[in-house]
């Protein structure tokens, strides 16, 4: 769940009572800072406003709390800048850093996660890929924040989505991620695998030799598709091609891995649309 947006019409109590009733848990709340947040959130120029940012996030906290959940995802959309001169990266960095040490300071019980994108709507976001993610968490220096993986920003920011969750993993900061699709322009938000399908297989891959049991979400775009359709069939997707990893071995892809042989890697793409598994 979003906060505040999805909390602005219903109180904590309804939202609790609708989770209850279709037997679901609350595994976290995602910010969405609004329209007073559009020179920046965690950056912002203005004192005021950073602190408000800051306390809209002790706020999704404790809601997290209440309904159950255990981890906060920040994603900041306008922290960055469209043109040169625009921002002060010393100063908007050093207070990026002040804002996560205190919330994660003084919620050593929650985990936060960071959600990096490399730009939209701004033209240049702050933090926008792997490695910049990877120094904050380092710089901010608390066991309690990580990094949310979204494959479509991924693909945006030209990475290979298995090689940061690598990094990820390497740095123990890997909390969970967003799995969607997208052409590499923009935030397309479509279904599992339809675009880059041998690269999400490398990500499932990698997740499951690393043993990722954390959270997993949809994070797609569902604007004229039926959405209940739409996320059964990523998840159909997802069970899919995490069964024909298992179908054809672990083993087996790492040793094809090893081989570094491009030609025989495109068997397992030729297995997955043929069903044959023999290399």
């Amino acid at each position: 769940m979003n906060y505040p947006e999805h909390f602005l019409q219903n109180s904590i109590d309804e939202i609790r009572s609708a989770i209850e009733e279709s037997s679901l848990k609350v595994g976290g709340i995602a910010l969405r800072f609004q329209k007073d947040f559009n020179e920046g959130e965690f950056a912002n120029p203005d004192a005021e406003l950073r602190e408000k940012a800051i306390q809209t996030t002790l706020d999704a906290v404790n809601v997290c709390r209440e309904l159950g959940g255990d981890t906060v995802t920040l994603w900041f959309a306008n922290d960055g800048f469209d043109y040169p001169f625009q921002l002060d990266y010393e100063r908007a960095y050093a207070d990026t850093v002040d804002a996560f040490k205190r919330i994660t300071s003084e919620n050593p019980d929650m985990t936060f996660s960071f959600e990096y994108k490399p730009y939209e709507p701004r033209t240049f976001s702050l933090i926008g890929d792997v490695c910049s993610t990877l120094m904050l968490l380092d710089d901010v220096g608390q066991k309690n924040l990580g990094i949310t993986l979204d494959f479509c920003h991924m693909i945006m920011k030209k990475e290979n989505p298995a090689y940061s969750l690598f990094l990820s993993v390497q740095r123990n900061r890997l909390v969970g991620f967003h799995l969607n699709d997208g052409y590499g322009h923009f935030d397309d938000g479509l279904m599992l695998g339809t675009v880059h399908l041998l690269q999400t297989l490398e990500y499932i891959y990698y997740a499951k030799k690393y043993k990722f049991n954390g959270l997993v979400y949809f994070d797609t775009f569902p604007k004229r598709e039926d959405p209940v359709r739409e996320c059964e069939q990523n998840i159909k997707m997802y069970k899919i091609l995490s069964d024909y990893i298992d179908s054809v071995s672990m083993d087996e892809i790492d040793s094809l891995i090893k081989s570094q042989d491009a030609i025989k890697i495109q068997s397992l793409l030729l297995s997955l649309i043929t069903k044959n598994t023999s290399f």
